[in-house]
């Protein structure tokens, strides 16, 4: 294993556990374009990989299947977990939001989304604020126009609202925290650009060590991005770092994606044994 691949493994083991969040990433980029279903011992291996006991991995997938992320089905003595359909929809939005294109151009214009009700209103902030929203006001919650209204805030009251661009970069400083934002953009840059010039300048990673590097890449890419509003460009700085980030992440996913596939083929099992090869959307994952 390279070093700055065990480096950010080593990073990971100094973080409060993050189990759940992984076994989330592994769905969403890896088995959710193969099925939808995986064998828990294929999460087990993989787990292992990151010495990541395997009675840490089940309570973290029975936690989250009890939250009503996933539905457990057996065959003999073998488990296997599938996404529930709020999980797909939810997922079908991140991979939107973390794989597609970025916006290119902004028409000024603003869903503005209205949550009356304290209780409605703490049901509905961290589903909007994961999906890209920001909130000026108790209540109030704004994203430029078209980006997915999570099923949390299916009852808002929705406004579409215009602004020019020295009024919206106003709405966007009092609703978004996007220095923290540009801050996780830098760390996940200097994490893995070495492993890019790693890979720019050696052979290719193994199958197995290929696959751990593109989970830990979008595990800790999708923490940023899907806080991340992707305001048009013309809002952001002009040294905005979320695009290096981007460029570097996709650079880094289309590299390894063929070892990462074939380590997939060979170890990935569902309740009819492997699981089914990807769709060409696979493929197109971050093209321009």
């Amino acid at each position: 294993m390279p070093q700055p691949l065990s480096r950010i493994i080593e990073q990971l083991k100094h973080e409060p556990s993050r189990t759940g969040s992984i076994i989330i990433t592994v769905f969403g980029d890896a088995i959710v374009p193969r099925g939808g279903v995986v064998w828990l011992g294929t999460l087990l291996a993989f787990f292992a990989g990151l010495d990541i006991a395997g009675n840490v991995v089940r309570t973290a997938i029975s936690r989250l299947t009890a939250e009503g992320w996933f539905a457990r089905s057996k065959v003999g003595r073998n488990s296997f977990y599938r996404l529930v359909p709020k999980g797909e929809q939810t997922f079908a939005a991140a991979t939107r939001h973390i794989y597609d294109p970025p916006p290119s151009e902004w028409n000024g214009r603003f869903d503005l989304l209205l949550i009356g009700g304290v209780e409605a209103r703490e049901a509905a902030r961290e589903a909007l604020k994961n999906a890209g929203f920001g909130s000026p006001l108790p209540g109030v919650f704004v994203a430029p126009v078209g980006l997915p209204v999570p099923v949390e805030a299916a009852g808002a009251i929705r406004l579409d609202v215009s602004a020019a661009p020295e009024m919206a970069r106003r709405l966007l400083a009092e609703s978004w925290t996007l220095d923290r934002t540009a801050e996780a953009y830098l760390k996940f840059t200097a994490s893995f650009a070495p492993l890019q010039a790693w890979l720019s300048r050696n052979a290719a990673l193994s199958d197995a060590d290929a696959f751990t590097a593109r989970i830990l890449l979008i595990h800790h890419y999708r923490r940023i991005v899907l806080r991340d509003p992707l305001l048009p460009a013309e809002l952001l700085p002009k040294d905005w770092p979320g695009r290096e980030a981007r460029a570097l992440c996709g650079t880094i996913y289309r590299t390894l994606l063929p070892a990462s596939e074939r380590w997939l083929d060979a170890h990935a099992r569902g309740e009819n044994g492997s699981l089914p090869p990807a769709g060409e959307a696979l493929a197109r994952r971050f093209g321009t």
